[in-house]
């Protein structure tokens, strides 16, 4: 078992890729907490082992259409008692994403058909500014593609960053646990 550093002062993991299983990932400090004067009065075991287990669900369905590469962190990698969600992103074939066969293939698993990232099928909840992905909607999940795209973002010196370099610009996205079978 791949056992996690304490978090920082700052309250995240040191960066890493940490890889754990998803069985792991329930009995590790990010779902049953910090021991000692470092775990935040209110830590949720509760509330993060349900984002577990919900995502094992998307893991299983992203299994069943050969992503295997796939990676948890956010807040919920973080030293903070009740995280909003889950996020975290999977490595695809560009071709399979851009064609739409990998949504598509998703869709046919998931009951609920929430495989999608079309920025018109975000939705609003209350006391969240930002509207939510299906995904998130049904099970506190999202879960990103990458195939190498470009994030939209540059650095102060004008070049663009790809996917991974904007999410490992915050702190908690540099700490992230790479789920394995």
């Amino acid at each position: 078992m791949t056992v996690l550093p304490d978090f920082t002062e700052d309250g995240l993991l040191p960066p890493g890729d940490y890889v754990l299983t998803l069985e792991e990932l329930k009995r590790s400090m990010l779902v049953q907490g910090p021991l000692g004067k470092r775990r935040p009065q209110g830590w949720n075991v509760g509330w993060r082992r349900h984002l577990v287990e919900n995502l094992g669900i998307l893991v299983q369905q992203l299994l069943a259409v050969g992503v295997t590469e796939i990676f948890a962190d956010g807040s919920f990698a973080e030293n903070k008692a009740i995280p909003n969600d889950l996020d975290g992103y999977f490595v695809c074939d560009e071709r399979r994403y851009l064609s739409g066969a990998l949504q598509r293939d998703l869709n046919l698993i998931d009951p609920y058909r929430i495989w999608t990232w079309d920025w018109e099928s975000r939705r609003s909840f209350r006391g969240y500014q930002k509207a939510q992905l299906p995904m998130w909607h049904r099970y506190r999940v999202e879960l990103y593609p990458h195939y190498g795209q470009s994030s939209g973002i540059r650095d102060e010196f004008g070049h663009p960053w790809n996917f991974l370099q904007r999410f490992a610009s915050h702190d908690s996205w540099e700490n992230r646990a790479a789920l394995s079978r």
